[in-house]
């Protein structure tokens, strides 16, 4: 097995997101194929993991063909599969855990376990100028709000993590509290734009002593606030709301990472996860980063949301080490980023 211009076929399905890629030596996309659930969630104002679940066991298959044929190869010049192994919802994860193993055994290919978070951190890899290290990276999505610091490859330090709701998840909560839908990230950093951040919503945690996160007073802040208008029949612009929220997450995010990069100094600082889609979170982050003498590496808008050109990033240099999974493979909903998993 040659270990040279490998390429790796990644199966992703942790949560709401179908996605299958074949990468190149954990750098070259030959293609990244995902199929959305969102319109099949957004009636229900949020993920329905029953509904997840079947939704993959319909599109995983095609979109591997879909993969395999718009890459214009098969599975012969494939030389690994790789697969989310967690976090995420048990029964989304079984999906992608099953076929990337009956695929692995089929073909008598090697298998690589990926952890989901790793994927997001190693689609840094992907961008057109790679990171070097050590790097810190700041990843914030739906579930995970954390500063990790690397050394080097698949060595991951955790500097601060949420201590309560991700940033991710507080958006979500706000687009409720706003009406504005689902997925509620996307429309709650849009209608932001139209406003103005004239309100002043708590900057949690804050205290030079933790790099840890806290959203939840500010999620609760403006709940207060919006109620307390509609209860007294005042009126209040959305637009600022979301304005407000929005500088308060992201004082607190870019500050945070601004202590780290101060305390750590790494050759490369990069930003992962949903949130990285974020215009102002990104805007900020690069001026802070400019300020600090930090280069600072960002995937392009396509591979910060789920994808499986990360895992497939991610499951390089695993695939170099030799470290492969096996038949017992299992999903593994809670698996944290510093552990090793069940590949092991």
């Amino acid at each position: 097995m040659s270990k040279t211009m490998a390429k790796i076929l990644a199966i992703e399905t942790s949560c709401d997101e179908t996605a299958v890629a074949i990468v190149e030596e954990g750098q070259r996309i030959l293609t990244n194929q995902v199929a959305s659930q969102v319109e099949t969630h957004a009636r229900f104002g949020g993920v329905v993991p029953e509904i997840a679940s079947r939704q993959h066991l319909l599109t995983l298959n095609p979109l591997i063909r879909r993969a395999l044929s718009d890459s214009g190869l098969d599975w012969p010049e494939i030389d690994a599969l790789a697969v989310t192994q967690g976090p995420g919802l048990v029964g989304a994860l079984l999906i992608g855990v099953t076929t990337a193993k009956a695929i692995a055994w089929a073909l008598g290919k090697p298998l690589v376990a990926v952890n989901h978070m790793a994927g997001h951190i190693y689609a840094n890899m992907l961008a057109p100028e790679p990171p070097q290290f050590p790097l810190l990276c700041l990843v914030v999505s739906g579930g995970h709000t954390e500063l990790i610091y690397m050394e080097k490859d698949l060595e991951f330090q955790t500097l601060g993590a949420t201590r309560d709701d991700a940033a991710g998840e507080a958006y979500d909560k706000v687009a409720r509290i706003l009406d504005l839908g689902y997925p509620g990230g996307p429309a709650v950093d849009k209608l932001a734009g139209e406003g103005r951040p004239v309100l002043d919503f708590p900057r949690v945690l804050l205290e030079p002593e933790t790099l840890d996160f806290s959203f939840s007073g500010l999620k609760t802040a403006v709940m207060n606030y919006v109620h307390n208008c509609r209860q007294r029949g005042i009126s209040y612009i959305p637009a600022n709301v979301a304005a407000s929220f929005q500088a308060a997450v992201v004082d607190v995010l870019v500050e945070k990472t601004a202590r780290a990069v101060i305390a750590k100094r790494p050759a490369t600082l990069c930003l992962a996860g949903g949130v990285a889609a974020n215009s102002s979170l990104r805007t900020a982050l690069a001026a802070r980063a400019a300020e600090l003498g930090v280069p600072l590496t960002v995937p392009p808008l396509s591979l910060c949301t789920d994808n499986a050109a990360m895992i497939s990033a991610a499951a390089w240099p695993l695939y170099q080490r030799g470290e492969f999974g096996d038949s017992d493979l299992n999903a593994v909903p809670g698996l944290n980023l510093t552990d090793c998993g069940e590949t092991c």
